[in-house]
């Protein structure tokens, strides 16, 4: 897929530089010439000897080599490959790229191309959260970098948090997608996300416990691919994936406005944990307790985003995905909604208490559609969400 592409690697300073390793090798595997380059610092953290081995090409790592100057070779190196990708990214090589400095070979390499660029951060939660990271990050981003991760985890420091190396498969995907276009460009799929909060009134909800991370790791998935993602989400705990459109909503009738405002699309992911009633007239200021009467609700029912999406006669996406959390019999609940519903395939998984996937970082979900289910195994959120946009792709003729 990457046959004849070149790649300058530049490798930065942090423990997540031995994932390079495993980078290279997965993106040769896909054809690609990987030129590596390695900061001083790098060095302390995988050897030089193991990146030539791997890349199968000279290690670049001093910014004066008489050898290749006489032709500046600095200048040549950062203009032949189609893709700058710096793995590991450090807040140390995020500032220099900012700030434009030129110390090093790296760094000189960084500002003296005009290649594409993309990098993958990878530090300390603190660091990453500092404003100074995240200031810089968004000038990155303002000027035209592409950015991969970082993801949330436990780290080797000890500590939990962003910050942590993206997977190195979803690396590779952002790669070929900067590369190629790939599967799903000028593809346009719509992801909903997150819970929804129905008001009983300006303190009070109702809500679906959500944390709206295995949507956006979905979203974030389908853009790797090349997919132009819509993601509206309700107010979720996690942070919004960048690259896509953002459509921000707090209720049920919220969310269906923004998805049908959406249309067309030519695939929809129902990730959201949508709640199936609200208040049917919530009151404008705090109910009050009274002597210990309870107060009386009367409760409506919210609008069913996908099977009104599922059986739309005009605009119906080309595929439409729904997900079912159960606590119990969760392919006969999850086969039985697929058809009540009329969408084209449900991702349903077992949230009862025993199994921590709810709130937690891993899923396990089984895949049903008309040929029947399909149960992968338990696995990370993030690799649940590129295994089904994988799955999209391929469904839409792309992959």
């Amino acid at each position: 897929m990457l046959s004849g592409k070149r790649i300058l690697l530049i490798i930065g300073g942090g423990i997540a530089a031995y994932k390079s390793l495993e980078l290279i090798r997965r993106l040769r595997d896909l054809g690609a010439v990987v030129t590596p380059v390695m900061t001083p610092s790098a060095e302390q953290f995988v050897t030089p000897l193991s990146v030539a081995a791997l890349a199968g090409e000279t290690v670049h790592r001093e910014l004066f080599d008489l050898t290749s100057e006489a032709e500046m070779g600095h200048i040549q190196l950062s203009r032949v490959a189609d893709l700058v990708l710096v793995a590991p990214a450090t807040a140390d090589l995020m500032a220099k790229m900012v700030q434009g400095l030129a110390g090093d070979l790296a760094s000189t390499l960084l500002l003296a191309t005009d290649t594409p660029v993309m990098i993958v951060p990878a530090m300390n939660v603190r660091m990453w959260q500092h404003p100074a990271t995240q200031r810089n990050l968004a000038q990155l981003l303002a000027d035209g970098v592409q950015v991969v991760g970082p993801d949330e985890g436990a780290m080797a420091c000890g500590e939990f948090g962003p910050g942590r190396f993206a997977e190195v498969p979803d690396v590779v995907d952002a790669v070929r997608s900067a590369l190629t276009g790939g599967p799903l460009a000028g593809r346009r799929v719509l992801v909903t996300s997150g819970p929804t909060h129905e008001p009983i009134d300006p303190v009070r909800y109702i809500a679906n416990r959500s944390s709206g991370a295995q949507g956006t790791a979905i979203a974030e998935a389908l853009r790797a691919l090349g997919a132009d993602v819509v993601f509206v989400t309700g107010p979720a705990e996690v942070a919004r994936p960048e690259g896509v459109e953002v459509i921000e909503v707090v209720t049920a009738t919220q969310m269906r406005a923004a998805v049908l405002g959406a249309l067309p699309v030519d695939a929809g992911v129902f990730a959201a944990a949508v709640a199936d009633w609200r208040v049917a007239s919530a009151s404008d200021s705090k109910i009050k307790k009274q002597n210990g009467q309870l107060p009386v609700l009367e409760f409506a029912e919210n609008p069913d985003i996908l099977a009104e999406v599922s059986r739309l006669p005009e605009g119906r996406p080309g595929l439409v995905v729904g997900f079912a959390a159960e606590t119990d019999d969760v392919v006969a609940h999850a086969t039985a909604k697929r058809v009540r519903k009329g969408c084209d395939w449900i991702v349903a998984n077992d949230v009862s208490p025993a199994t921590g996937i709810m709130g937690g970082s891993e899923n396990a979900v089984v895949l049903i559609s008309e040929n029947g289910s399909e149960a992968w195994p338990r696995m990370g959120k993030r690799e649940v969400a590129r295994r089904l946009a994988l799955r999209i792709a391929a469904a839409l003729g792309a992959g």
